[in-house]
């Protein structure tokens, strides 16, 4: 059975009167990805933050590899890479001068750093622009060599804050890939996104955070049992026309669970999508209200989202 390497136990952060992180307490095996998932502003940062020894715990603790955050900071930060949401890399030095300069900070240097710049380029995929500076690169490559700078240590646990944010797809993907990659090479991570398919893709359980607070917690599977056999159903409407009255008669639909509106899109939380269709469609049409699209969406993250906080995981 897996060890497992971290352990927070009711970890609270409170900046004057907003309380930042509630009580937080979850666990991570040795070996997994596990995946923190909650909107913006929801904690995961200042989670991230406490569990890198940047801020210090208000209250409670957390420990990895065995040692405590609040009073062996030192043996932790030996433990653990982190990949920060802002880049942290220089712009004016090359890939590997920027490299060099992270691990020579690690406390590496000689032959052996310099093997293992050439190995963390070759696994973000940028060994053939080693020599160009970071000024010239994307946003998407940029953030890979961020992620270098997080590996170049041989980490047991690496935290991965909001890896993807601002990217173009191509360099999304790249991403995923490269996470998925290093957890079969045996790496931990802990990563942070706002984004519900990239939790479902990557990870072997899923915490999910809204206001600072752990509201559920388990692989894919068992989060999705928490909200049955329903569906998701969503009505693209034109936005004008989303109005609280058409939400609520369609509210009022058989086996309709949950309804809001957003952005042109009414999102429906249904037992049987299409068994209720065909009324939710006679409601638009006696309400005059023209519907460009239609959807049916098996149990998923957005629906457990919408199921335990009553908004969209993107509000």
């Amino acid at each position: 059975m897996a060890n497992m390497i971290l352990e927070t136990q009711d970890l609270h952060k409170q900046f004057g009167d907003n309380h930042a992180v509630q009580g937080i307490s979850f666990g991570i095996l040795e070996g997994e990805v596990f995946s923190l998932l909650g909107p913006n502003g929801a904690g995961k940062t200042t989670t991230i933050s406490m569990l890198s020894c940047l801020l210090t715990p208000t209250s409670g603790d957390a420990t990895i590899g065995g040692h405590s955050v609040r009073q062996e900071p030192q043996a932790v930060k030996q433990l653990i890479g982190v990949v920060p949401q802002e880049i942290a890399l220089y712009a004016t030095l090359t890939a590997r001068e920027n490299l060099v300069f992270w691990g020579q900070m690690y406390g590496m240097g000689g032959a052996a750093l310099r093997q293992r710049v050439d190995e963390v380029l070759e696994t973000v995929g940028l060994k053939d622009r080693a020599k160009e500076r970071i000024e010239t690169f994307s946003g998407g490559m940029k953030r890979r060599i961020n992620i270098g700078v997080g590996l170049l240590h041989r980490p047991r646990l690496v935290f991965m804050d909001e890896p993807t944010v601002g990217i173009d797809p191509q360099s999304r993907r790249n991403i995923l890939d490269m996470v998925q990659a290093l957890n079969e090479q045996g790496m931990t991570v802990l990563y942070t996104t706002h984004y519900m398919e990239e939790a479902q893709e990557l990870s072997n359980r899923i915490g999910i955070i809204d206001h600072g607070k752990l509201i559920a917690l388990g692989t894919l599977a068992e989060l999705t049992r928490m909200v049955g056999q329903e569906d998701v159903v969503e009505l693209g409407i034109d936005a004008e026309h989303s109005s609280p009255e058409l939400v609520a008669a369609l509210g009022q639909v058989a086996g309709v669970r949950q309804a809001l509106a957003e952005n042109g899109t009414v999102r429906l939380v249904v037992a049987d999508g299409n068994a209720a269709l065909p009324e939710l469609m006679l409601v638009t049409n006696q309400m005059n209200v023209r519907v460009t699209n239609v959807a049916i969406q098996e149990p998923n993250l957005e629906a457990v989202f919408l199921h335990l906080t009553g908004r969209a995981l993107r509000d």
